[in-house]
């Protein structure tokens, strides 16, 4: 009997809520576009924070390549965010993230968001590789697909 290796880890998913302010309301009374990029990233760094190593967070700085959302229905004044994010393949230098941005009180799919992140030594501000840790800890086995 021979044994397959298992390779579909399933990645942490990590969440942070955020409430709908008046600043985030645009002109056609739902949350701005800008807002939801805003809501992606923090929700990032915020996972990034709580699960990275201390020497990882000490040694590597993060920047984002691209941003694709899809905005499936609006957030309005009053309501309560759940972001969703967990990490997706990788390539050398660049990884993948996704998030997902629910209404809290029904869990209704607002928007979804792929974002690229390349990791970046703070002190050089050039690109780099991280260490084996952190690409077991913040990416999952698969190709990293490049937009063309």
């Amino acid at each position: 009997m021979s044994l397959t290796p298992v390779t579909d880890r399933v990645p942490e998913r990590y969440e942070l809520r955020f409430p709908v302010a008046p600043a985030d309301i645009d002109e056609l009374g739902h949350v701005n576009n800008t807002v939801y990029v805003r809501w992606v990233q923090d929700a990032a760094i915020a996972h990034w924070r709580a699960s990275a190593p201390a020497e990882a967070q000490a040694t590597l700085v993060w920047v984002v390549a691209r941003h694709e959302i899809d905005y499936k229905h609006p957030a309005l004044l009053g309501d309560d965010i759940l972001a969703r994010t967990w990490v997706g393949p990788a390539s050398r230098l660049a990884f993948e993230r996704n998030t997902e941005m629910f209404r809290a009180k029904d869990q209704r799919l607002l928007a979804k968001a792929r974002t690229i992140w390349v990791p970046l030594d703070p002190a050089t501000g050039r690109p780099c590789e991280v260490s084996a840790d952190v690409r077991e800890r913040f990416s999952v086995p698969g190709t990293l697909e490049r937009p063309a």
